[in-house]
């Protein structure tokens, strides 16, 4: 375990840690506890009112995100069915359904047909289509949001650090991609972190009216 992350002391509802724990031991992914309790800091720091969700997953990571921000409410998009149905009960169950839409389907397909402004954007879905996504979330993201995409060191094959097993040289050649497109597009400033399993951290600071 890196030493910063085992500094983590993530504070969140009981519950929720369960839920989670239940999640893994099924192969459910749930973002890490160093991830998880850096998304929550930048939301506690940036208070972002509507939040967009590529990747719900059971919803987990959802309702802690709804927790930490009592004022927002969330846009998020699943493509399993399963896991989406689930998603919707453990909004249920933690009372945060009214502040949820909830799509089923490809998110390259419901972004492309989404309106509207977010300021904060959780990326969190099929890796290989992040660089896909980049120009539906820069159309409905407002001046200074935030982009936070998980995952973006992938187990240390994109940065080199581990080598990248054969059948996985596709996936990371599109993260690096993604990489060298977000952190020279100068409509954001952005930020690799090597938090959790790598976090690009991008703020959208275009100069156009929104």
């Amino acid at each position: 375990m890196k030493f910063t992350a085992s500094l983590v002391k993530l504070n969140i509802d009981e519950r929720i840690s369960a839920r989670r724990a239940d999640a893994l031991s099924r192969g459910i992914p749930v973002a890490d506890d160093e991830t998880l309790n850096f998304l929550l800091l930048m939301l506690q720091a940036t208070q972002p009112t509507r939040i967009l969700e590529i990747g719900t997953a059971v919803g987990l990571s959802s309702v802690a995100m709804l927790l930490q921000c009592p004022s927002a409410r969330l846009t998020t998009i699943e493509l399993e069915e399963e896991r989406y149905l689930e998603a919707k009960q453990n909004f249920a169950d933690f009372k945060v359904e009214n502040r949820v839409t909830a799509h089923l389907g490809d998110a390259g397909e419901i972004l492309a047909m989404m309106d509207g402004q977010f300021d904060f954007v959780f990326l969190d879905g099929p890796k290989a289509q992040y660089e896909k996504y980049l120009f539906d979330l820069k159309r409905m993201m407002k001046k200074g949001a935030v982009l936070f995409a998980d995952d973006v060191l992938l187990y240390g094959w994109v940065s080199g650090e581990e080598p990248t097993p054969q059948k996985r040289h596709s996936i990371v050649d599109k993260i690096r991609s993604f990489l060298d497109v977000v952190t020279v597009d100068q409509d954001f400033i952005t930020s690799v972190l090597n938090v959790g399993d790598g976090v690009a951290l991008s703020v959208y600071q275009a100069k156009k009216d929104k």
